[in-house]
């Protein structure tokens, strides 16, 4: 997960939700205004919506050419193992 720098100078950034145990029970993201003492801090490592938007590009053209390589193993596999494909 990121931190996003918002256009209007906030940030989005991520927080997870701990049961009484110390488990984590969900991730989301919540808004950091410029007052809020944590924003300097996380605003160094923010990135931009768009650069988000570019990895998540990114992953996606990743994910494909890997899916198609494991079909492809796959297939191999069934046709060395004599299985009708």
């Amino acid at each position: 997960m990121f931190v996003i720098r918002l256009p209007n100078g906030h940030l989005l950034a991520p927080e997870s939700a701990m049961d009484h145990e110390g488990q984590v029970v969900g991730d989301a993201y919540v808004e950091v205004s410029p007052a809020d003492p944590e924003y300097a801090r996380l605003a160094s490592q923010a990135i931009s919506e768009e650069e988000v938007d570019r990895q998540r590009r990114r992953w996606r053209e990743g994910d494909e050419a890997l899916r198609r390589e494991f079909e492809d193993y796959l297939a191999g596999r069934q046709h060395d193992a004599g299985e009708p494909g």
